[in-house]
């Protein structure tokens, strides 16, 4: 399948002297889901450009583009994801002599088992797709607070006992390893029992969310991922966060081609999806930072 097209529209990557000089050529392979999204992005730009997705030995594009090694990034989004959560949690946390609490479910006990290969001295649970709160309140020592208050109460009943349980305070800081279906309510329910505590996961844990404005079950949660992404999604109506990441991911590829292949260096163009510039044969790391979730200035 071979597709020549050219297409006049607006492009804010290429200056307007050189939008008529800029070509673009693709060969891939990919599904044709991102098949799709690639013309459709192609299509928002002011350039020539031909593409084969036939061609045999050209590039691949992975089905899942989140674990894909997307041409020219040093990494996939969630090994960047993943590296920048391992920095800030377990390598640079406030408080050497605290525990990290992992919080996970089944679909991630292979990254959580070299978690704890890498990290054998912080806390791990498993939580099951039951009792969520029953669960919640075991890891935090919650039912033993409530427990004592009634042992404690038991001993004199004429004398009125005020009762806020107490958490235990020997970890400082969350990692969630969770989608949205179950996030969206296991968040909460720590939040509720720990506040001044540190939390944390990657966007999975909102991928499905059709509104920017549900991440408020994850309020002042650390999450890796670039504002100018934050901002481009908060203006406008969406499916789900997952597809325009997926539509980001799309953008970023086609216009680190477009550098390389019209020698656009100069531009000192930087990827939505990272905080870097693109440079001449070098690998483009993300070089993510840790966004503090807050709807307050969301506009979606």
């Amino acid at each position: 399948m071979i597709i020549l097209i050219v297409f006049v529209t607006s492009c804010s990557t290429v200056p307007a002297g050189e939008k008529s000089i800029v070509k673009l050529q693709l060969d891939i392979q990919t599904s044709d889901k991102y098949k799709e999204k690639i013309i459709e992005s192609l299509l928002r730009n002011e350039i020539k450009f031909t593409i084969n997705f036939s061609k045999e030995n050209s590039y691949i594009l992975d089905q899942n583009i989140f674990n894909s090694d997307l041409k020219y990034f040093c990494n996939s989004m969630m090994e960047d994801e993943r590296k920048t959560l391992e920095s800030n949690i377990f390598n640079n946390k406030r408080n050497e002599n605290k525990k990290i609490l992992v919080i996970y479910f089944k679909e991630y006990e292979d990254i959580v088992l070299e978690l704890k290969r890498k990290y054998p001295n912080e806390e791990y649970h498993l939580i099951k797709m039951n009792d969520y709160d029953s669960q919640i309140k075991r890891i935090l020592y919650v039912d033993l607070s409530i427990k004592n208050y009634s042992e404690l109460s038991r001993l004199d009943n004429n004398i009125e006992l005020l009762h806020s349980p107490r958490v235990r305070d020997d970890f400082t800081g969350i990692y969630f390893l969770s989608n949205y279906d179950s996030g969206k309510t296991v968040v909460p329910i720590f939040r509720s029992y720990a506040l001044d505590i540190d939390y944390f996961s990657s966007t999975e844990i909102f991928h499905d969310a059709s509104d920017i404005k549900k991440l408020v079950d994850f309020e002042n949660t650390f999450i890796p991922i670039t504002n100018k992404m934050i901002e481009n999604i908060s203006k406008k109506q969406i499916v789900s966060i997952k597809d325009e990441i997926e539509n980001t991911l799309i953008k970023d590829y086609l216009t680190v081609e477009k550098i390389y292949q019209n020698n656009l260096f100069r531009k000192d163009i930087v990827p939505d999806s990272g905080n870097i510039k693109v440079k001449r044969n070098t690998c483009i790391d993300r070089n993510l930072r840790l966004w503090k979730v807050s709807t307050n200035n969301l506009t979606g």
